[in-house]
């Protein structure tokens, strides 16, 4: 018998999606260009936190900065993750379903316009949807810590031409966020000369961070319409909380829950580890079997596309 009388083995039946890998970027510009509607991006900080806001069926992910540092490195978010670290990161995470935008922290660029371009230019290429670059000075901070220190406004502004430049040199989509951190020290009018000046050099969404108030919230909306603007919903920083359908209402179009994963692990770990020391048993819930686990991270899929392919190793299941 040859090869040719032997048929191949059905694809798996995998969901179709109008969009093909590689243009998250699109759908997240079509999805603030075409709707008054919000696009919630849960912070998720590794691949498996990811998984499961997948599971759970968001329509985009935010790869939080301050996720990455602690997960990655064990350390605080004090500008110690550099490009490698966040754009490896964020490719892992963009990959786990190209269909599901990723909006990325990008911190300061990580150095002058040339390095702000190679910083876009990877991002892109990694199958990031969109990022945020800000106007702080490198050896940066969390923007809800205190002490924050800024570059001048033609420093950013130069961030956000050579973001939009490297951004049209390769024919991307990614969307470029403006961030600004100068409420603390300078105030909300400087804030929004900032971010203004970032929008004529070609930025697409405003980001005031660490605003303090509601009625703030309503003001850079109005301010920077008809500017799509982000909300950084960081509880128990200096923003008050609001809920996703409050920031509708607002108008705000992005809301990004960088601590949505990261604060309720260390919550639940230490628990466990707690009672491991102390009992002698971690007690994980009965539901949670390896297998359960290992389908939240894609065992069916792997599974299938095994069995696909011809291959044997999934006979006899798993």
């Amino acid at each position: 018998m040859s090869s040719a009388d032997v048929a191949a083995p059905a694809a798996p039946n995998v969901s179709q999606d109008p969009y093909p890998p590689g243009s998250s970027a699109t759908k997240l510009r079509q999805m603030l260009d075409g709707s008054s509607d919000i696009v919630v991006c849960p912070g998720v900080y590794d691949g498996f936190s990811a998984r499961i806001a997948l599971e759970v069926g968001f329509d985009a992910l935010y790869m939080t900065g301050a996720g990455t540092t602690a997960s990655k490195l064990g350390q605080a978010d004090l500008g110690i993750a550099q490009l490698h670290d966040m754009r490896a990161n964020a490719e892992m995470i963009s990959s786990l379903n190209p269909s599901v935008p990723v909006i990325a922290d990008m911190d300061t660029g990580y150095g002058g316009p040339i390095m702000v371009a190679r910083s876009v230019t990877q991002y892109a290429m990694s199958g990031v949807a969109g990022f945020h670059i800000e106007d702080q000075v490198q050896a940066k901070r969390c923007g809800h810590l205190q002490g924050k220190q800024l570059v001048d406004i033609e420093t950013f502004v130069s961030r956000i031409r050579a973001a939009v430049a490297a951004r049209q040199k390769i024919g991307s989509d990614i969307v470029v966020i403006a961030r600004t951190d100068a409420l603390q020290s300078f105030g909300y009018d400087e804030s929004v000369r900032r971010l203004k000046a970032a929008r004529d050099a070609g930025a697409d969404v405003a980001f005031l961070e660490g605003l303090d108030s509601v009625e703030m919230g309503k003001q850079i909306v109005q301010d920077m319409a008809p500017t799509p603007v982000l909300l950084n919903m960081v509880e128990h920083g200096t923003t008050p909380t609001m809920s996703v359908k409050e920031a509708k209402e607002i108008g705000f179009r992005l809301i990004i829950w960088p601590f949505a994963a990261l604060a309720p692990a260390y919550v639940a770990i230490k628990a466990t580890m707690e009672k491991l020391k102390q009992d002698g048993v971690a007690e994980a819930p009965k539901e949670l079997s390896p297998r359960r686990l290992f389908e939240v991270c894609g065992l069916g899929e792997s599974m299938a596309l095994d069995k696909a392919a011809g291959g044997q190793a999934f006979e006899k299941g798993a």
